[in-house]
């Protein structure tokens, strides 16, 4: 059966619907309980399928603007309903959305282009994010939705965590935090199968290991990070909770717009000079972000919100992130790595300029049509310059889906 429109992102409210739908189907199989409230009261829904021991945990809407997780997981609980191996010694937890919060904000549930997209666009500060606030904050200020995905955690024990993730224009990667030897080859061949690129130098795994194209593993302990200034270490993040239980996660990654530029694993002719140059820019168009906001704060005078703390907290990024690519030497030196960090690097002031245009045209302030021209500008460049390709969401499901099936098998063998 078919639980969600095919050609548009589903809410929060029709994922706990379609999940109920499925648990009704097979109520001695399958429950849905609530396993926490999120700061604002929504609820934090857990749908497992099976009481098996060995358990793999599947957490959707982990960051409110990646929006394929959603219907993947329903995919995911659907096939493993059906599929008895799937289940015969393993059980099945789904965790329906990490941040409800964050992802009642992001309001493009079917964006036609880059520009629709970015005109919804929310993603909180770090220490509001579910996953990375361990990573930023002292334990005693952890926000009720990070209790909550570690309180699962600790009660079903996981041998695999898969955090659906997603990004806005690139290709598809994978994150671990220990490795899976036999992922990257059935990872490698659905991106091929489904015309995905494999982001093979992903510049959020900047300076990582590789068990093959596209497929990172996370450092060890110590290691000093690629990008020195970022605040937000991921051996602190809610994917390391799982180690202490023998576990690991899985981060699987897939587009909504593919880059075939971000599958090119040639060297660079000059890979410093490169990131010299996008540093450059990164700190041009921040600025003029900046100026827009310094120009407008007298008039949001006594406007607060997670809009407005995002926008602060991604402007203040910049300048050491700039930085560590202008005086740090390249994590990376291939054409695929360059392309990666080339599109960060738009992504960074295009998201705070987006959220900024919000907060103007909610409140209906003159700077608001200035700064749409500028988004509108940046999303088309953007666009252009990796010549983007939408990724129809039945494949964008389908391969996320194959990967954490895949994962969840390799790591079974690893654990056994």
């Amino acid at each position: 059966m078919s639980l969600l429109p095919e050609l548009r992102y589903p809410t929060v409210t029709e994922v706990v619907s379609a999940a109920r739908a499925l648990a009704a189907t097979r109520p001695g199989l399958c429950t849905l309980r609530q396993v926490g409230v999120s700061r604002a009261g929504r609820p934090l829904h857990l749908l497992s399928v099976g009481r098996a021991r060995p358990a793999v945990l599947v957490v959707a809407g982990a960051h409110a603007n990646e929006q394929t997780g959603g219907p993947t997981l329903l995919a995911l609980a659907e096939r493993v309903v059906h599929e008895r191996a799937l289940r015969a010694d393993t059980s099945w937890h789904f965790l329906l959305c990490a941040d409800p919060d964050g992802t009642s904000l992001h309001v493009t549930p079917a964006p036609r282009s880059l520009f629709d997209y970015h005109l919804g666009f929310f993603r909180p500060a770090g220490p509001e994010q579910p996953e990375w606030s361990p990573a930023v904050l002292p334990p005693d200020r952890l926000p009720p939705e990070t209790v909550a995905l570690t309180g699962v955690i600790d009660e079903v024990r996981p041998y695999l965590q898969a955090s659906l993730h997603g990004t806005d224009l690139g290709g598809s990667w994978v994150q671990l935090t220990k490795d899976v030897p036999g992922l990257a080859e059935p990872f490698a061949k659905s991106a091929a199968e489904l015309n995905i690129p494999v982001e093979t130098g992903a510049s959020d795994a900047a300076g990582w290991p590789a068990s093959g194209p596209g497929v990172h593993v996370m450092p060890a302990p110590g290691v000093e990070a690629a990008y020195p200034s970022m605040p937000d270490d991921a051996r602190h993040s809610t994917w390391h909770h799982v180690h202490r239980y023998g576990g690991l996660t899985a981060v699987v990654e897939v587009p909504m717009w593919a880059s075939d530029l971000v599958d090119d694993p040639a060297p660079h002719p000059a890979p410093a000079a490169a990131l010299l140059r996008l540093a450059d820019r990164l700190i041009r168009d921040a600025c003029q972000v900046e100026r827009v906001l310094t120009e407008s704060l007298p008039r949001l005078e006594g406007v607060e919100g997670p809009l407005l703390r995002a926008v602060r907290w991604a402007l203040e990024l910049v300048p050491g992130l700039a930085a560590d690519w202008a005086h740090t030497p390249p994590a990376d030196t291939t054409r695929a790595y360059i392309g990666s960090v080339d599109a960060f690097g738009r992504r960074l002031p295009l998201r705070s300029a987006a959220m900024l245009l919000r907060v103007l045209q909610q409140r209906g302030d003159r700077a608001a049509p200035r700064l749409e021209r500028l988004v509108a500008t940046w999303s088309s460049s953007f666009e252009r310059r990796f010549r983007a390709r939408w990724v129809p969401l039945e494949h964008q499901v389908e391969h996320q889906s194959r990967t954490v099936v895949a994962a969840a098998l390799h790591a079974r063998d690893r654990a056994m």
